[in-house]
């Protein structure tokens, strides 16, 4: 049997959920963006951090590839450092 809005029928009986239920719901899916974000953030940090690192010969006279310094340098410790901020801003739905 087919729900009028074409909904099944096992969606449309799912039990509703208390406003303490969705309200924790909502408390730990927003923790979870921040700690998402948080560790790209991280990521971004350390990728830039070895990048500087390198470029000043910490690990060995032997400066990175070309390839290497534009696809995993800066620019990469950029983009997970602003992709990591924006899911941590994430405003909960």
């Amino acid at each position: 049997m087919k729900h009028p809005r074409g909904v099944a029928a096992t969606e449309a009986a799912k039990p509703t959920l208390s406003a303490e239920e969705l309200a924790r719901k909502k408390y730990w899916r927003t923790r979870r963006f921040v700690r998402i974000g948080q560790s790209l953030m991280l990521a971004g940090a350390l990728v830039a951090l070895v990048h500087w690192l390198a470029h000043i010969e910490a690990f060995g006279p032997q400066q990175p590839a070309l390839w290497l310094d534009i696809v995993a340098g800066y620019p990469m410790g950029a983009i997970l450092l602003i992709v990591g901020a924006i899911i941590a801003g994430q405003k909960p739905k």
